[in-house]
Formats: C-alpha cells, sequence, structure tokens
C-alpha cells in the first residue's frame, strides 16, 4: 500500500467536471489499495477526493493545522486526522508521509505545496513521483510556462520532467506509485 498524497483545491471551482475528477481520482486510490495522504478538509476538492476515498472503502489520512481544524473546516470521518501547528510542518508531513504526489486544481496554496515538493525534489531532498491530473486543459498554460523556463535556460529539461500529466485518473494513480525519476543536480551551467 503506498501513501499518495494529493494537493488541491479547498473549493470546487466553477466547473462540475473538476469535483467529478476529484471523486474518481479517490475512488482509483482506494480500488488500487493505497491511502490517501491530504490536507484534512471536508471542503472542496479536498472533501472530494476524501469522500471518493472513503465511499470505495480504502484509507485517508487527513493533516491540518491547529487553526484550519478550529474553523471546522476538518473532515470527521477520517481513517486518521493529523494535526500540526503551522502550514509549514504541515507540509513538511505530507512529503514525508509521501510516496507519490497528484495534483488537482487549485489555487496558490495548491501550488505552494506542488512546488515546494518539485523543489525538493530538484535539491534531492525527496525522490517523489508527481503528477497533474489535468481537468479540461486546466494545467496546460502552466506546462507552457514550465517549457519555457526550461527553454530559457533556467531548468535543465530532467527537472522540467519532474512535474508530469495526464487526464485519467488511473494513469495518475499508476505514474504516482512508479519509481521516481533519477535524481540529477539542480545547477545549470
Amino acid at each position: 500500500m503506498a501513501n499518495i498524497t494529493v494537493f488541491c483545491g479547498s473549493s470546487s471551482g466553477g466547473d462540475g467536471a473538476f469535483r467529478q475528477m476529484a471523486e474518481r481520482l479517490g475512488t482509483e486510490i482506494a480500488n488500487a489499495r493505497h491511502r490517501l495522504v491530504y490536507g484534512g478538509g471536508h471542503v472542496g476538492l479536498m472533501g472530494a477526493v476524501a469522500d471518493g476515498v472513503l465511499s470505495a472503502g480504502g484509507e485517508v489520512t487527513g493533516v491540518i493545522t491547529e487553526q484550519l481544524k478550529s474553523l471546522e473546516v476538518a473532515h470527521s470521518t477520517l481513517s486518521l486526522l493529523e494535526v500540526e501547528a503551522t502550514m509549514h510542518t504541515r507540509k513538511a508531513r505530507m512529503a514525508e508521509l509521501a510516496d507519490g504526489v497528484i495534483v488537482l486544481p487549485g489555487g496558490f496554496g495548491t501550488l505552494d505545496e506542488t512546488f515546494e515538493i518539485l523543489t525538493w525534489n530538484q535539491l534531492g531532498i525527496v525522490s517523489l513521483p508527481v503528477v497533474f491530473l489535468d481537468v479540461d486543459g486546466y494545467f496546460e498554460s502552466l506546462f507552457d510556462f514550465v517549457g519555457r523556463v526550461v527553454d530559457a535556460g533556467f531548468m535543465k529539461p530532467e527537472h522540467g520532467g519532474l512535474a508530469q500529466r495526464t487526464v485519467d485518473p488511473a494513469a495518475a494513480v499508476a505514474l504516482a506509485t512508479s519509481p521516481p525519476t533519477a535524481y540529477s543536480p539542480k545547477w545549470v551551467d
């Protein structure tokens, strides 16, 4: 059983396809007999992916801050809920638990969590597959940007490849539980 950490929005977005994909991903994680690790909320895409796992009989570990728990956004029926003091310790704990990462649509928080893991991969601090589960081209411009960063010489091509993308939840689970990319030192000549 692998721990798949999912980063995603605490809102559902304006398109029902986002929520449907989160629920489908949750079902795929449970059906593959993996455990979900996520931000611990019952709201938005976070709640949808957790509910998808739980509905399919899977295990879910939530990692939430005391502040968010006190705002009553914590999911009440998880297998395990860990409470951290700060967002920094929360992110570190989610990374510590992860065997792989899947990213669903979200905003600044989702991108912050994701790019921290990608940077840690680039620096050799962690070695985790990172897979963007694209819904209706949501991440297309982000991948265009990563390509421009590589083309401009600010990132090695292999580091740009640390961010993988698929539109299929089953493929996302398979990629997130595959061996990570071999480490290559970050620094560009």
